[in-house]
């Protein structure tokens, strides 16, 4: 590990199932007493560090709604125990919203109205941040991203890594199979020789279904935001543009008259870039498989898949199963 740092990265967004404020400030219900979510990655780092006998740089990436906000809680809470010298704070930088029509929101500040442009745009966010260089002056080889909504993310996974330098790749990606067909996540396949990563509701119905002659789902590997990339990767995509998804939301704006408008319904697009659409630029990856019970526990939903209950289920179990290994050991 100190000849091949580490950095961190994870994505702080707002939430939609009744919690008011960043994701990493949401306080999962496990073992009764209940863990904040950046208090689970701190303490998935903090472990790391003792193994390894470092302190891996942790860098945040905010949106400017939310960046505030993310400083004060971390901050109130003491970093949960990281050392705060070690943890760089970002934020992420942002694309015009528009209507249906295509004219541009305003803002009740009667400014251009914006949102973040997706976890793509963490690459040119890195290098306009400054964070670029502090990596290349620290002499982090590697770099890791991730989302912090996943519970048994595991940030420092030298299997990962060894994995990459095996391959000889720039770029090594964690993956689950698909629980079915129409799991609401990206999927790995190639594309004119690429690597690439097709979204859920991009991939047509008949792929999604499509299985082998083992009867496995033919696009069955999914992208968890488990990645890995060498500085060199990251450099180098910073400089590239990646394309554009829209999405169809609801925002708030100015009218004409310079009332405010409060839509009940989707009525503008914003526009970002996915993380995965910079593998493209790449000749091959390594994908490794993970298992769903050790790897993947997002909390998404309000309810059902990928919600807290089921995050909360994965979690206790996962870390009840571990303890049990540790003390039979």
């Amino acid at each position: 590990m100190e000849n091949m740092q580490l950095l961190l990265w994870q994505e702080v967004k707002e939430v939609d199932y009744g919690h008011n404020g960043p994701k990493g400030t949401f306080k999962l219900d496990v073992y009764g007493k209940g863990k904040y979510l950046f208090e689970i990655l701190a303490e998935n780092l903090k472990e790391a560090n003792k193994k390894y006998n470092t302190t891996i740089p942790w860098y945040i990436m905010t949106s400017k709604e939310n960046n505030q906000q993310t400083i004060e809680f971390l901050e109130k809470h003491n970093f949960f125990g990281y050392d705060k010298n070690k943890i760089t704070i970002f934020t992420q930088s942002e694309l015009p919203l528009i209507d249906e029509e295509g004219k541009l929101l305003i803002s009740t500040e009667h400014k251009i109205k914006e949102a973040s442009d997706g976890n793509g745009g963490t690459y040119s966010s890195l290098r306009t941040n400054g964070c670029l260089a502090d990596m290349k002056e620290k002499g982090i080889k590697w770099v890791f991203i991730g989302g912090v909504d996943n519970v048994l993310l595991k940030m420092a996974d030298v299997t990962l890594l060894g994995l990459a330098v095996k391959k000889g790749v720039q770029i090594a990606s964690k993956s689950v199979v698909k629980a079915n067909a129409h799991e609401k996540v990206g999927v790995f396949c190639k594309m004119d020789g690429h690597p690439k990563v097709i979204e859920y509701d991009e991939l047509p119905k008949k792929m999604a279904e499509e299985t082998d002659e083992n009867g496995d789902l033919k696009y069955g590997e999914s992208h968890i935001m488990c990645n890995l990339y060498t500085i060199e990767a990251i450099e180098k995509i910073s400089k590239e543009p990646l394309i554009y998804h829209s999405a169809f939301k609801k925002n708030t704006y100015i009218n004409e008259n310079d009332i405010e408008i409060i839509p009940e319904e989707p009525n503008s697009y914003k526009f970002e870039s996915f993380i995965f659409d910079a593998f493209e630029f790449f000749d091959d990856i390594a994908i490794l498989r993970g298992k769903r019970e050790d790897d993947f526990a997002p909390v998404k939903n309000k309810e059902g898949v990928d919600s807290p209950r089921t995050a909360k289920e994965l979690y206790e179990k996962y870390w009840n199963k571990s303890k049990n290994i540790a003390f039979n050991s």
